[in-house]
């Protein structure tokens, strides 16, 4: 089969699934077994899968016909201008939580050459530690994630793009209980434990723990934000990504917990997504 048969064949195929990409996600999935960009697939129409690449190509597209997300299949996922691998250990990241990133290099801005550190909690595949690291290579980064499977993902991330990250196992502030930071951010749990998202689209395959917390939802921001204190420099920032629905409660949480200058900001939909505060 050629691979223009093979993209006619695979648009077909997937026109049945509850995805909006279906012309992406075939040419994607044919790059990532051709280990070949998308323009080479449309430069060079008239090659010729292999018998063990026409193997794999139908391998996959059964699989995302079954709902299974892009990343997790091909093992990868940009963010901020980072390619990271992921697998079904981390969440998958999303373009709304490079909002976070933003604001935290905004914060930090401040800081000029100054040293200055940040810790980030529940890390999963260490993408906003090493999106922040990589853009300022000096700060003093650490990491912390509850999962071993996570963290080795996070590790082969900074690895991956030769940056510097102190990683540590351990639920939370655990880890650095003795330990302040000019920065703490996160992406936390925030989803009701009985939210029928749950069972809808790419949250299916992601890891129930990074997801769920509690039956509202809060249970491990509110951890996040009383213990923040204890760990942050005279005018440190904490800074959480939350649910869209959450920001009035979050905002609440931080000024029950001290905080000064709380905000928050929007995601790329228009939607409240991310808090933060100054203590």
């Amino acid at each position: 089969m050629r691979i223009d048969q093979a993209l006619v064949h695979a648009k077909s195929k997937l026109s049945t699934s509850q995805s909006d990409t279906i012309a992406l996600d075939a040419e994607l999935l044919l790059g990532f077994v051709l280990n070949k960009s998308r323009t080479y697939l449309y430069t060079w129409p008239e090659t010729l899968l292999t018998e063990a690449q026409h193997t794999q190509y139908e391998q996959l597209l059964a699989q995302r016909l079954a709902g299974k997300p892009i990343a997790y299949l091909t093992g990868e996922r940009a963010f901020f201008g980072l390619d990271l691998y992921v697998s079904e250990a981390t969440l998958i990241p999303r373009p709304d939580t490079e909002i976070l990133v933003e604001t935290a290099l905004e914060k930090m801005a401040i800081k000029n050459d100054q040293a200055w550190s940040f810790c980030d909690l529940g890390t999963g595949s260490g993408a906003i530690a090493c999106a922040l690291k990589h853009q300022q290579p000096n700060c003093d980064a650490t990491a912390i994630d509850f999962s071993q499977a996570a963290l080795e993902v996070a590790q082969k991330n900074a690895q991956r793009h030769q940056l510097c990250i102190s990683f540590k196992q351990g639920d939370w502030f655990q880890p650095v209980i003795d330990q302040s930071f000019d920065l703490i951010v996160s992406n936390p749990p925030y989803i009701e434990s009985e939210d029928p998202h749950l069972n809808q689209g790419d949250v299916r395959f992601e890891p129930e723990t990074a997801l769920v917390s509690g039956s509202d939802g809060l249970e491990d921001i509110r951890k996040l934000i009383f213990q923040a204190p204890m760990h942050l420099k005279a005018n440190g920032w904490l800074i959480l990504e939350h649910g869209y629905q959450q920001a009035k409660p979050v905002q609440a949480l931080f000024q029950q917990a001290g905080f000064r200058h709380i905000e928050t900001r929007q995601d790329y939909g228009h939607r409240p997504r991310i808090t933060l505060g100054q203590m």
